[in-house]
């Protein structure tokens, strides 16, 4: 059993004023975390309200019984898992607060005999339907929208208890025509296209919800907290998005390391300052646009860190950073995290033209904060299940899966959107989500309307590989993408070579 910590500093951590965001806070709600009364707000999530109190270490790990804190803080690691209300291995990072719920830390492996009985599951709902969409972000969002202002029923799949995903943490105004969104927030379009889905009727959104399985007779399973849903839809559009990539150094699991997405999120969608004092790893746009939001937000970046000789950012986000005094060292790494309980500085160290530390160049720094900027890889675990075929792309953050022009993968019927089809940006999110919604719509409306449906998909699909595609900015993404996608008489050969288990249509 870990030792009783004390709060890493005393008061709230929460932001009251920042230069651009207004945090709504909902009523005041009242739970416990380890018998000791926390007060929150309605809205926040658990390992947030934690958070902004303090408290860091949510468990302890199974055989070194050492401490564990937030890192992605978008339910795709096990970083936060705590016990809450008797259930272990509760995402507490998606999981809100709720009025006179009891949280617990988790030491080791949580015990699920003791819990079976306490919670009351409803009967499993068993239904059919038009499309389902897994991932409530801007690709799930625009696709979604697509195929419900078409008159196709959707069902909307949603982990978080919000919709949005990424969008709802970034700050920056978007660049491109009014169409694309551009002026705006990420912030605001994840609150308009979340107001608009919710005005059609044919619009079914299960939030706090996973899509666990995708099973030989077309049936999607999904669970919630209480329930279990067997949906089977004619077709399936998975834009599940990335995880953030981890690094290898000593101490890279003390609370205080966490990913630069996870900071963005307490930060930006909960109020909360992730720490005092930040040391970035990872000069890419991401890093550069996180520490210039760690300044808004309070919190003093001693540096940002990059391994390879120049920075990968844009310069306008580098420029504005420097404007701040924050310096960007390039050839340096980080080759330590120290602390007891959690982070209390870092060790950082120059590298060769090999990427080889320098002996004698180490250097310690004072931190409570290590963010890991340095890339995502897309969340391709659903296409796995299902036994699509992928392939590994650098370029794209990892394996994803093979798609056709179209979108669709191997398996009939089901598609791919957003950085689960490898790792882009929201505004290309955007564009596949409704790509993959029209590819879908024109097998599923009547003939009389497939005409104008085609020339709104060729229209997109130009814009973006002839237009949007082809700025030097987004010639690695490009050269991915290219790699993944296959003709539909080669995607055709490779389902007869590898017969899918799966079909939608």
């Amino acid at each position: 059993m870990g030792a009783e910590l004390l709060p890493r500093s005393s008061g709230d951590r929460r932001i009251w004023e920042h230069p651009i965001l207004t945090f709504n806070r909902g009523k005041k709600v009242t739970f416990y975390f380890e018998d000791r009364v926390v007060e929150a707000y309605e809205g926040e999530s658990i390992a947030a309200a934690l958070y902004a109190i303090g408290i860091d270490v949510f468990h302890y790990s199974p055989k070194l019984n050492r401490p564990r804190g937030a890192f992605c803080m978008i339910g795709k690691c096990s970083s936060c898992f705590m016990i809450v209300d008797g259930v272990p291995n509760t995402r507490t990072c998606i999981e809100p607060v709720r009025e006179g719920i009891r949280v617990y830390r988790q030491y080791g492996l949580g015990d699920i005999s003791k819990t079976s009985s306490s919670i009351e599951v409803e009967e499993e709902e068993v239904f059919e339907t038009d499309v389902v969409v897994v991932g409530g972000g801007p690709a799930g969002l625009a696709a979604t929208l697509e195929l419900a202002s078409r008159g196709i029923d959707v069902v909307l799949v949603h982990d978080h208890f919000r919709l949005g995903g990424q969008l709802v943490k970034q700050t920056h105004k978007f660049f491109g025509s009014k169409d694309l969104f551009g002026g705006l927030r990420g912030f605001q379009i994840a609150e308009e296209l979340s107001k608009k889905i919710l005005e059609y009727k044919n619009v079914r959104v299960l939030l706090r919800s996973t899509a666990y399985g995708v099973f030989r007779d077309g049936w999607i399973g999904i669970a919630d907290p209480k329930r279990l849903y067997r949906v089977k839809p004619k077709a399936v559009i998975v834009a599940t998005g990335a995880c953030e990539q981890y690094l290898a150094f000593p101490g890279n699991d003390l609370p205080g390391v966490m990913g630069a997405g996870g900071a963005q999120t307490l930060m930006n969608e909960y109020g909360v300052r992730p720490g005092d004092k930040a040391l970035v790893v990872g000069s890419g746009n991401v890093g550069l646009i996180v520490s210039y939001q760690l300044l808004q937000a309070g919190v003093d970046v001693i540096g940002v860190l990059e391994i390879l000789p120049e920075i990968g950012g844009w310069f306008v986000h580098a420029a504005k950073i420097r404007r701040y005094g924050i310096p960007i060292l390039t050839q340096h790494t980080i080759k330590a995290a120290w602390g007891s309980e959690r982070v209390e500085g870092a060790t950082i160290v120059r590298v060769d033209e090999k990427f080889q530390p320098i002996p004698g160049s180490e250097k310690d720094v004072e931190c409570d904060l290590i963010l890991l900027a340095i890339g995502l890889t897309p969340d391709t675990r659903l296409f796995v299940q299902a036994g699509a075929i992928t392939k590994w792309i650098p370029e794209l953050g990892g394996a994803v899966p093979l798609r056709t022009r179209n979108l669709e993968t191997s398996i009939p019927g089901m598609y791919v959107a957003g950085d689960a089809s490898g790792i882009e940006e929201a505004t290309t999110a955007i564009i596949e989500g409704r790509i993959a919604a029209l590819s879908i719509a024109e097998k599923l409306i009547e003939k009389s309307s497939q005409n104008d449906i085609s020339i709104e998909k060729e229209k997109l699909l130009k814009f973006l590989w002839d237009e949007y595609r082809a700025s030097p900015l987004l010639e690695r993404a490009r050269k991915g993408k290219l790699k993944a996608t296959v003709s539909d008489d080669e995607m055709n050969r490779l389902r007869k070579e590898y017969p899918p288990l799966i079909s939608f249509r």
